[in-house]
């Protein structure tokens, strides 16, 4: 018994690590662009808009991006890394052998989403760090900044794994981040208040699970948001329970292993 637990053990460390080191060891391609398009938009928007787009409390326009940035950095880069890192593996056929290696299937999946926890905190901190140096402010609740990071985090890599496990060609894997992902987060009050639009774009926020997440990132960030904190937890926490079970479930089975 001992034995086995210590082959869940090393077998986790070595694919987490695995995990990281790659898109560390490729930081041009997954953390580069990530800092040079959040620094145009602090550029551009913050200094196009600043004064023009209506803020709640006391905050400049800068501040106001800044949660909804990270948070785009966090869902962005948690699912990319997970989404081309499995799907790579079931190219090249190796998932096989992870599959019917003595590793569970859970630390197999742990171990995946664990890179994508890394890169997605990994730049979100990297574009924290990129807006203190366009306009320096204190955190409001820096361990639920770090609590909600995490937990969006997970949630996205799980999303990422389940995309990739049903992909079957290249193309697959950059459906969801195109289609849905994209323009979920633009309409997710990352750059406007909800409050002061009306009509379709008014409606199209008030539907989009993201702009709860949103908002209550730049509460925990700032202080001040326009809908209660408590929501990102009543839509993470069970998701981030279903996801796992459901991708589980299709790792178990060998649903999109190709056999």
């Amino acid at each position: 018994m001992k034995n086995y637990y210590q082959v869940q053990y090393q077998g986790f460390l070595s694919l987490a690590d695995r995990e990281i080191r790659r898109f560390l060891r490729i930081w041009v391609q997954t953390l580069l662009p990530t800092t040079i398009t959040v620094s145009l938009y602090f550029i551009v928007f913050g200094h196009l808009l600043s004064g023009k787009v209506g803020t709640p409390g006391h905050v400049s326009y800068m501040e106001f991006m800044t949660p909804g940035l990270i948070m785009m950095a966090i869902v962005n880069n948690a699912f990319a890394n997970v989404v081309s890192s499995f799907f790579g593996s079931k190219f090249q056929r190796h998932i096989e052998e992870l599959i019917i290696s003595p590793i569970e299937p859970a630390v197999v999946l742990a171990g995946f989403v664990v890179g994508g926890m890394a890169r997605g905190m990994l730049v979100g901190l990297l574009v924290f760090a990129i807006a203190q140096g366009f306009d320096p402010h204190s955190v409001h609740d820096p361990l639920q900044c770090l609590g909600l990071g995490w937990l969006i985090s997970i949630f996205f890599a799980l999303a990422g794994l389940l995309n990739a496990i049903y992909a079957e060609k290249f193309d697959d894997i950059s459906l969801i981040p195109t289609f849905i992902l994209t323009p979920m987060i633009y309409l997710g009050g990352v750059f406007y208040n909800a409050h002061h639009v009306q009509g379709l774009l008014k409606l199209l926020t008030e539907i989009n699970p993201l702009y709860y997440l949103v908002e209550s990132f730049r509460h925990a960030l700032l202080g001040t948001a326009v809908v209660p904190a408590y929501w990102a937890y009543v839509l993470l926490i069970p998701g981030i329970l279903i996801l796992f079970r459901l991708n589980l479930t299709l790792l178990r089975h060998r649903i999109g292993m190709g056999g």
